[in-house]
């Protein structure tokens, strides 16, 4: 009988060991794949949900196509022969397997933020997807940008390398929410203005850009058409639910919420929006809005009262939770109206989230509104109720509805 009370108990306790052993690897796992949400890794590498990481989503770049490359642990189509040295050269530097060198799509410029630590548990969260044998062609670039040799000179220019460094003056909270807006988030590859060749302005970071054909707007402290007057509450409202009083997401921020924001826990949603909130904004002297009486503005709000009033409402306030508010907005102000003329001609939907589980709709009105019209209703919104803006033209409106024939 103690010889079987001595086996049990050597048993239990082998049992225990191992299972001690074996926690934090399962900890490194899902950290990893907490991470690659934080991240949004899907975004780029997933085209086909059943198929998850198997690439194919192609990016459109002003210099021609790149597409998502398949990083599941197939052998031959994937990243089954990469070692950790690969994966982390990869985020670190640009520089994949077999020193292929990668082009800024992969935003590694800031990636190579990432701690090791953080690195080591993307990586194991990877190899424990499915291999998928799905062969991608990732650069369709025309030459001579297919060349990757010249990427030693894009770097040169446009890279510099280095884990993200604490500021000892900011509390941690701030710190994480630094490392995660400028590393693993690579909220600058959207929100922050390109150079001729595609590099990041880092001097007007996250002041907005162009994305596709959408209007990544400014994130910064500003006032007029930056964040600057939304509460750290309401910046991660936004990135929960993918709205808040002053804005509905759309486009590829409505699929970064849904893929990544939406699920990150609430310390680093907390950290986030406090390090938004510290970012200081250039709150230069607004435009005057166009008069009243001007043309396009007599027009445009007769156009408004006809097709927009009844969900926006007259005053532009909009519905809570249901249609956003138009008035004294600084998506309205953005310096660019690309996300406002794309929307009205093409419809839009939000992104439905647990906290709302139907998201708001606009619908396309490319069918039943001319190009002046679109153009004078816009312009009458961005200087209506306390917005002011350029005003839309005819041809920006002419030439969007091309760039979605395409």
């Amino acid at each position: 009988m103690k010889k079987l009370a001595f086996s049990l108990l050597t048993l239990s306790c082998l049992a225990a060991s191992a299972q001690a052993l074996a926690q934090p690897e399962f900890d490194q796992v899902e950290k990893g794949r907490y991470l690659a949400t934080v991240g949004d890794c899907a975004a780029c590498h997933t085209a086909n949900a059943q198929k998850p990481f198997a690439g194919g989503v192609p990016i459109k770049t002003p210099f021609g196509t790149l597409v998502g490359a398949n990083i599941t642990p197939d052998d031959e189509t994937g990243i089954g022969k990469w070692t950790y040295d690969d994966f982390k050269r990869a985020m670190s530097e640009g520089i994949g397997h077999d020193g292929k060198r990668l082009y800024g799509a992969m935003p590694f410029t800031a990636y190579t933020k990432v701690t090791d630590e953080d690195n080591r548990a993307i990586w194991a969260y990877l190899q424990t997807l499915t291999p998928v044998r799905q062969q991608v062609e990732t650069n369709l670039l025309p030459f001579p940008f297919s060349v990757r040799t010249s990427l030693i000179g894009w770097n040169w220019l446009n890279f510099d390398k280095g884990e993200y460094q604490p500021d000892l003056s900011k509390s941690a909270e701030w710190n994480r929410g630094a490392y995660i807006v400028q590393g693993l988030g690579h909220c600058g590859t959207c929100h922050t203005p390109k150079n001729i060749i595609g590099g990041d302005k880092n001097s007007q970071f996250l002041t907005g850009a162009d994305v596709e054909n959408w209007w990544a707007p400014n994130i910064t402290g500003a006032n007029h058409d930056g964040i600057g007057r939304w509460s750290v509450q309401e910046i991660k409202d936004y990135l929960r639910n993918g709205m808040n009083r002053y804005d509905f997401a759309s486009g590829p921020m409505a699929e970064e919420v849904k893929n990544s924001s939406q699920h990150w826990n609430e310390s680093d949603l907390q950290a986030v929006a406090v390090y938004l909130k510290s970012l200081k904004g250039d709150d230069k002297t607004p435009p005057e809005p166009l008069k009243a009486d001007s043309p396009q503005m007599v027009t445009g709000k007769a156009i408004y009262f006809d097709r927009c009033s009844a969900c926006h409402t007259s005053s532009g306030k909009g519905e809570k939770n249901i249609f956003p508010q138009l008035a004294d907005s600084p998506l309205i102000n953005a310096q660019e109206p690309i996300s406002l003329v794309r929307v009205v001609l093409a419809g839009s939907r939000g992104v439905d989230t647990p906290a709302h589980p139907t998201a708001p709709a606009m619908p396309a009105f490319a069918a039943t509104m001319t190009d002046e019209q679109i153009a004078d209703v816009l312009t009458y919104i961005r200087n209506s109720w306390g917005n002011a803006a350029p005003a839309v033209s005819a041809s920006d409106v002419k030439k969007m509805r091309e760039k979605l024939k395409d």
